[in-house]
């Protein structure tokens, strides 16, 4: 028995239910989308990992700032993901795992008893909300809390 041709044949069998596995999630298969003359040289295709590793990292990094200075952090961060998505494996997989999630969390939301739940929650905070602003108001006036100067 040649075990060779064994072997290549389970990993065409691995290849078909790798691509059959990105079909059926909706997406491409996993792997890299570099163009295909990149990938046939092996120094080129390492240089382009490197190049997107290191866009990836710096739209990343400036994702994690915005999270505490102003800008849409979460959505800089989940398009440097895109970035790396583009030639890592890894990266792929994180980001469809984030849509499936992002998509139960979506059809969660939609449940009528959910929504009756988030809107009488709403309802309650608004009026405790309004509540707490009525009493400060009745106590100090119209006047902002960190104005000195006195009456």
């Amino acid at each position: 028995m040649n075990t060779g041709s064994d072997r290549d044949g389970d990993r065409n069998a691995e290849a078909d239910r790798a691509e059959a596995d990105g079909a059926a999630s909706g997406g491409r298969a996993l792997g890299s989308r570099a163009p295909a003359f990149v990938r046939e040289r092996r120094a080129l295709h390492v240089s382009w990992q490197v190049a997107v590793f290191l866009v990836g990292l710096a739209v990343v990094v400036a994702g994690v700032l915005m999270l505490a200075l102003p800008g849409p952090g979460w959505v800089v961060i989940f398009g440097g993901m895109a970035i790396w998505g583009t030639e890592f494996t890894w990266a792929q997989l994180v980001l469809r795992w984030t849509k499936r999630k992002v998509t139960e969390a979506a059809q969660r939301a939609l449940d009528p008893r959910v929504r009756r739940r988030n809107i009488v929650l709403t309802v309650i905070g608004t009026v405790v909300t309004a509540a707490l602003i009525s009493v400060y108001l009745a106590k100090f006036g119209f006047r902002a809390p960190w104005a000195t100067e006195d009456r």
